[in-house]
């Protein structure tokens, strides 16, 4: 039996085996996800805290403060993209059902993550500062920019879901093609799921505004305490600083589902053209889970606090 034969007989039982691997972390997390969240927030308060001291040195004139905020700040960046948030759900959809380039597994989370902090900024300096808005309007203000990112996650879920669709639609056959013969150097992407085209620059351009459409609460937290001390600058460059630590720990984990991504179409074989039928359906999969993550978000945006988000955060 030849080593070819022998890996197909496995593919069957390693399928189920990841499955099974699979379904036991979701049943682990889901039992441990309340204690993961309070964790998740106890933390965050935690770090708000400690930046605020640091931003309070500064307003002392102990510059010193300044090396410590930049430092908790990449550091909140990296922490921050641990836990539960949409920039991961978005890029780990994206590139599992998607075949994508290292480069632009690389530059997507990256410009995401960077627009992401350039949206916090935009926010604070539009309001706070352009129209002089008091803290409860500010926190109205930020709550109705949470639900419209989270209608716009929606609607690229959607947009996800329309162009695997128009992918379903069958193709009229050419003498040319009916003539072609396929062989790993044809490049005509007709070899099952390892062979999917690369995304599109609407959709990657799709990605990053998801990603980046949502302001990081904890980066307006930070901008708004920082503007009533009279250290926007500061603040400003705390929220890019967290931005590069939350960018980098997303462009690791889109890596690694890229990886991962390519080898399993690897491991399932793509020579035949026989899982074809499931690139769109995995499209569609992730455009259905990207709209119902939108609706969770939509449920359950921060309420409006009447004295200031930074005031319940704990800062």
């Amino acid at each position: 039996m030849t080593t070819q034969l022998l890996t197909r007989d496995w593919r069957l039982p390693a399928a189920f085996t990841l499955l099974a691997a699979a379904l036991a972390a979701a049943f682990t997390l889901h039992a441990h996800w309340s204690a993961f969240l309070q964790w998740c927030l106890a933390t965050q308060i935690t770090l708000h805290r400690y930046l605020v001291m640091y931003l309070l040195q500064l307003n002392n004139h102990q510059y010193s403060g300044g090396l410590w905020l930049l430092t908790g700040a990449f550091f909140y960046g990296v922490l921050h993209a641990i836990g539960p948030g949409h920039g991961k759900f978005i890029v780990t959809t994206y590139l599992s059902t998607n075949k994508e380039s290292e480069t632009a597994a690389r530059v997507i989370p990256v410009l995401g993550s960077l627009l992401q902090g350039v949206s916090a900024i935009l926010f604070v300096f539009i309001l706070a500062v352009g129209f002089n808005l008091a803290s409860g309007d500010l926190s109205e203000s930020r709550w109705y920019v949470e639900k419209i990112s989270a209608v716009l996650i929606g609607g690229f879920g959607a947009y996800v879901i329309w162009q695997a669709v128009k992918g379903l639609k069958p193709r009229k056959l050419t003498i040319h093609s009916i003539a072609h013969q396929h062989s790993d150097s044809c490049g005509c992407g007709h070899h099952g799921v390892g062979a999917a085209t690369q995304g599109d620059w609407k959709t990657r351009l799709g990605v990053i505004l998801a990603i980046g459409a949502r302001p990081c609460s904890g980066a307006i937290m930070i901008l708004l305490f920082s503007n009533a001390l009279g250290i926007v600058s500061w603040g400003i460059a705390a929220v890019m600083t967290m931005a590069v630590g939350t960018a980098l720990s997303i462009m690791g984990l889109s890596l690694a589902v890229r990886y991962a991504r390519n080898r399993t179409a690897a491991f399932f074989g793509s020579e035949t053209g026989q899982l074809q039928w499931l690139i769109p359906v995995l499209k569609i999969g992730g455009g259905v889970a990207l709209m119902l993550f939108a609706l969770v978000l939509f449920l359950t945006v921060i309420p409006v606090s009447a004295n200031g988000d930074f005031i319940a955060a704990g800062c």
